[in-house]
């Protein structure tokens, strides 16, 4: 299987620990990764301010640098979202076809593809996870409050599978963070008093880390604790992972 590794740009820019964490992670699982260069920006940014049409370049250019992967794989749940969900319909063919039903996002492709379900690791921790909108409402990576069902979390269950670490109960575990992309821009009163919440759920139940798979969410967290001078670290869980099966 060749695998094609998609860093978005955040992560690139700003968190490249977080880009170097999955190449480690996903190797220590026996997987043969392939970084293709000159990648760009999924094109999220724009489409979620409307302009979707100006994301067709840019969606082009990502179909034809990863079409030759057999597989794609990224740290990011809501960049996956993107290009399985928001690609224009002019670029809808059969490389986008092969691309869409082939792109996962890290934890997703553990999981469901390498059928991996328990990692032999140790992180002696107590840990809050944030399951982002996209992974969780999009891609269905785990059963939301509002729906029927058996609550699963396929981060969860991987983080849960590390020895002497604790997942925190939170009171609310799928609301959201109050990023939302441009949102955070567009509504910042309102973003920020959804992150202000989101981490109090965390402190009041005594985590010392958030955890997610979408740094985006994490990044607007960081912020609001550094800011406020709060004792809570925020980790990808490609950084938890690897870091755990040292």
């Amino acid at each position: 299987m060749k695998v094609g590794l998609f860093i978005p740009c955040y992560i690139d820019q700003l968190y490249p620990c977080v880009g170097i964490s999955t190449l480690q992670l996903l190797e220590k699982l026996g997987v043969d990764v392939e970084v293709p260069q000159n990648q760009t920006c999924c094109g999220q940014p724009l489409a979620n301010s409307g302009l979707q049409k100006e994301t067709i370049g840019i969606s082009r250019h990502f179909i034809n640098l990863f079409s030759n992967c057999d597989t794609i794989v990224s740290p990011s749940g809501s960049c996956v979202l993107q290009i399985k969900e928001h690609v224009p319909k002019e670029l809808h063919d059969e490389k986008y076809s092969h691309i869409k039903n082939n792109i996962y996002e890290l934890t997703e492709f553990i999981t469901d593809i390498l059928k991996i379900d328990e990692l032999d690791g140790q992180f002696p921790y107590r840990v809050g996870l944030l399951q982002s909108c996209h992974s969780l409402r999009g891609l269905r990576n785990g059963k939301s409050s509002e729906l029927a069902g058996k609550r699963f979390s396929k981060s969860g269950q991987l983080l849960s599978s590390l020895k002497d670490i604790k997942l925190v109960d939170l009171d609310r575990p799928d609301e959201c963070c109050g990023f939302g992309g441009t949102f955070s821009v567009f509504e910042e009163a309102v973003s920020v008093q959804m992150g202000v919440d989101k981490i109090k759920d965390h402190l009041s139940h005594d985590a010392e880390i958030i955890a997610g798979t979408d740094m985006s969410c994490l990044m607007h967290l960081e912020g609001l604790i550094n800011r406020n001078r709060q004792l809570l670290k925020v980790m990808h869980i490609a950084e938890i992972l690897n870091t755990a099966m040292t």
